[in-house]
């Protein structure tokens, strides 16, 4: 064989590995759902009214409603992933799933790992205690305990504002969380207003109303970074459901009240 025919193959074999490399590389996410016929989205199930296991044992709740809208848009089958707050962003980067529909907040160090689709619900976090406790600032925290979800919203949120004298004490989910504040080991809960509306309706002995805003912080879908066309079809999903009023009918079934004006 020739030199120039060997540099020849050489050429031919190298840009066809190379051809290939670019043809792996140009795979989305979304290419692989429309493949699949099959999204794999995070959504939690111990965070009612936004998802938990009903009487069925099927998960339900506002962001598994959700998870459901964007696949059948899709024209694709929802598998759930159930997920906690402490591990849906790593659900996401490794892959195990394709979106986080999981009461996700957005903020700075978050939108460094992970982008974000336009808000599709409301969504805040606040301190309550019984009606008897008098908290009036963020300084009558100061020698009280306080359970909450580690790695939760709340959780950082309470770090920036709560006097260091504040006890924490930290569950791995929400379940817990509310278990320990409702069994009286705690004197203040740190979460969602609808999870806390959903204590005060189960518990009314209790007492427990809202004490100190911690954040407004809307809902969002999670997204991997460089999966710019999958986040484009979210949102175009979400821009969809917000002006036919599919956004506000889930609202106002999960949560009793209107989205309210949603960020983009």
């Amino acid at each position: 064989m020739t030199s120039s025919l060997t540099r020849r193959l050489l050429i031919a074999a190298f840009a066809t590995s190379g051809l290939l490399a670019a043809g792996a590389q140009a795979q989305t996410a979304l290419d692989t759902i429309t493949k699949s016929k099959t999204i794999k989205i995070a959504v939690p199930t111990d965070y009612p009214p936004y998802g938990f296991v009903g009487p069925d044992m099927a998960p339900q709740g506002l962001d598994v409603a959700m998870a459901q809208l964007i696949a059948a848009k899709l024209g694709v089958k929802a598998e759930l992933v159930p997920v906690t707050s402490a591990n849906r962003i790593a659900y996401l980067q490794t892959k195990k799933a394709d979106l986080v529909i999981s009461t996700l907040g957005k903020n700075p160090d978050r939108e460094k790992v992970i982008n974000f689709s336009a808000a599709y619900a409301p969504f805040f976090q606040a301190v309550f205690a019984a009606k008897s406790l008098n908290i009036k600032s963020w300084a009558d925290l100061g020698g009280k305990s306080v359970a909450v979800t580690r790695g939760a919203m709340e959780d950082q949120e309470l770090a920036k504002v709560a006097p260091a004298t504040l006890e924490y004490k930290r569950f791995e989910d929400n379940n817990a969380t509310i278990a320990a504040f409702a069994a009286g080991q705690t004197q203040l809960l740190a979460t969602s207003a609808a999870v806390a509306g959903n204590l005060m309706q189960r518990n009314p002995g209790l007492n427990t109303e809202y004490k100190l805003l911690l954040k407004d912080s809307p809902c969002y879908v999670g997204v991997m970074k460089g999966e710019d066309a999958l986040l484009a079809k979210v949102n175009t999903i979400i821009a969809a459901a917000k002006a036919s009023g599919e956004l506000e009918a889930l609202s106002k079934k999960w949560l009793g009240r209107s989205t309210g004006e949603l960020p983009l």
